[in-house]
């Protein structure tokens, strides 16, 4: 992911360590939630944003959302950090067939760097 942030010209190591989280998070998500056999993850720049999207097989009723746990428990956290850190997320079906996308987004500056949220 660094060297292809590196080719977009992000050169923000806490931008890196940002989008690292949260493609770690997102993934995590896709594996402990759903019974998905494949996985996909896509990271995507333009001169506004950058995006990162986890798409999926799961299929369900369960819209993925942030949970606030008690400070006891060790999980359910992680879309909790990723709604701290980008400047936008979501999540939609995946077109056709089943499963869905969980995407989160990094604002950049005019510089080329991601600002945070």
């Amino acid at each position: 992911m660094r060297v292809r942030f590196g080719e977009w010209a992000v050169r923000d190591d806490d931008a890196c360590d940002a989008a690292a989280l949260i493609l770690s998070e997102l993934v995590t998500n896709a594996v402990v939630h759903t019974a998905s056999r494949r996985i996909i993850c896509e990271l995507c720049a333009d001169t506004e944003r950058l995006r990162i999207a986890v798409r999926d097989e799961g299929c369900g009723t369960r819209t993925p959302r942030p949970v606030h746990r008690g400070a006891d428990e060790e999980h359910g956290r992680g879309l909790l950090l990723v709604d701290a850190v980008s400047s936008a997320w979501g999540v939609h079906d995946a077109g056709p067939g089943i499963g869905r996308t969980v995407w989160a987004e990094l604002r950049r500056t005019p510089k080329g760097a991601p600002e945070f949220a």
